[in-house]
């Protein structure tokens, strides 16, 4: 199904939806009570301030406020520089991942985004549809499950994404989801599409060795050079270059 990009203005802000999944989405789908008051809320911990998981009418989506992370978390939660609509982290977000749905590539589609004006700055949410029965790469390392295989199939997954050229600004095992029949990738925040080159796809490969390290792979995993690094980078480069 194509995306139909859809626009409607709001108090103080506006709401980008597709139309051909969320045709009735407004103001009232970002808020958490309006969908506890008809049970169709189960939050869920984890990430800046947490998400959300809603029953909505275009089936089980992800609803997730845009959080600030660092140290200017402390006196600035959620406000972002206003510099137009489509420079806002939730549109933004929204079109690189309806971007990445219309190549087939495995993310989240989006549902609905949203930005809400305060002066020079503004808040931001974002709905995706959820991918179900998944466990992230680093509840798979923690169980004792990221083997080669699952390594060849990680080091796929990103060689897709570059040769499309989409960066992913926060490439992590937090961020790769693993189901029974494929892996995807979520959270796009301030990610983009690039021009095709060597050095940010191997900055990104990087980033996602040392989150693997920071997780203790190296500790978990008897020579995880051999036995997932190297399965990794073979299961990308044969991607990449097919």
């Amino acid at each position: 199904m194509m995306m139909q990009e859809q626009i409607r203005a709001e108090a103080g802000g506006a709401v980008l939806s597709d139309a051909s999944l969320a045709p009735a989405a407004d103001a009232r789908w970002f808020d958490p009570a309006y969908w506890r008051q008809s049970g169709a809320l189960h939050p869920l911990g984890g990430g800046r301030g947490g998400v959300a998981v809603i029953d909505t009418p275009a089936g089980t989506g992800v609803l997730r406020h845009y959080h600030r992370g660092g140290l200017v978390a402390r006196f600035n939660r959620d406000r972002y520089l206003w510099t137009g609509a489509d420079r806002t982290r939730s549109f933004a977000e929204f079109r690189l991942l309806a971007q990445a749905a219309a190549l087939g590539l495995p993310a989240p589609r989006p549902i609905a985004a949203r930005y809400v004006r305060h002066g020079l700055f503004y808040a931001a949410d974002l709905i995706t549809r959820r991918i179900e029965d998944a466990q992230t790469l680093a509840q798979c390392l923690a169980a004792g499950r990221l083997d080669a295989d699952l390594a060849r199939e990680t080091g796929a997954l990103v060689a897709r994404f570059h040769r499309a050229g989409i960066w992913h600004a926060d490439l992590n095992a937090h961020n790769v989801l693993v189901t029974g029949a494929a892996l995807y990738l979520i959270d796009f925040d301030r990610g983009e599409p690039r021009a095709p080159a060597g050095g940010w796809r191997l900055a990104n490969l990087a980033r996602l060795r040392r989150s693997l390290l920071k997780l203790g792979a190296a500790t978990r995993i008897p020579d995880f050079q051999a036995a997932v690094w190297e399965p990794l980078l073979y299961g990308y480069e044969r991607t990449l270059g097919a």
